[in-house]
């Protein structure tokens, strides 16, 4: 399904009770909503309106012709998909853990991008993962010793502690109540429908 960039966007997922259970990519939710396992929401003016793959294809075919810079479209060989923002999976409805996964991506929106020691927010592809305690010292890898950290810090800390290496870190690594990355999407504009199915502390 063409347009890469389309591809990058993200799609909250609901259960079937209309609460959020996690955030997923475009091509996830599409699979979805082709076999029939979610449909998609849309809210205007506090109206929802619910389509399954079909009637959400005769409506991309509609908008597409007046596209608006807030939309996303996926183009097939023949036609154009607009990329849904929320779907609703018919059948789960099994309420959404509270935990948030500790991975390297959850952990660098935690930390907003920026090395813990230096300051600067970098790429992810030039951030690492930093112990603060390191493992060799005995240190764990769990959200209160582990922070993100840009290369050239991280090898200039080594296998020390901050102290043992004279740096200081920004801030003390915390766990988050709600996943980080959710928090970075919702200020895109694109995702403002989001915030209605999100409790106020992770939309905030």
């Amino acid at each position: 399904m063409g347009d890469s960039s389309s591809l990058d966007c993200s799609v909250l997922v609901l259960n079937r009770f209309y609460m959020a259970v996690r955030v997923v990519d475009v091509r996830r939710a599409m699979t979805l909503l082709y076999r029939g396992c979610a449909e998609v929401i849309t809210i205007d003016e506090d109206q929802y309106s619910n389509y399954d793959f079909e009637s959400w294809c005769e409506l991309s075919e509609l908008q597409a012709l007046e596209k608006q810079s807030d939309e996303d479209y996926l183009r097939t060989p023949t036609r154009e998909l607009k990329v849904p923002r929320i779907v609703r999976l018919v059948l789960y409805d099994r309420i959404p853990k509270s935990t948030v996964r500790f991975n390297r991506k959850t952990l660098f929106a935690r930390d907003g991008y920026r090395c813990q020691y230096c300051g600067q927010t970098r790429p992810m592809s030039q951030l690492s993962l930093d112990h603060v305690v390191p493992r060799s010292q005995g240190g764990k890898t769990t959200w209160e010793n582990v922070v993100c950290s840009c290369l050239g810090c991280n090898s200039r800390k080594g296998g020390r502690t901050p102290v043992q290496a004279s740096m200081k870190l920004l801030s003390t690594p915390v766990r988050p109540q709600s996943n980080p990355g959710i928090a970075i999407t919702l200020k895109d504009p694109r995702y403002e429908s989001w915030k209605t199915f999100l409790t106020p502390n992770i939309a905030s």
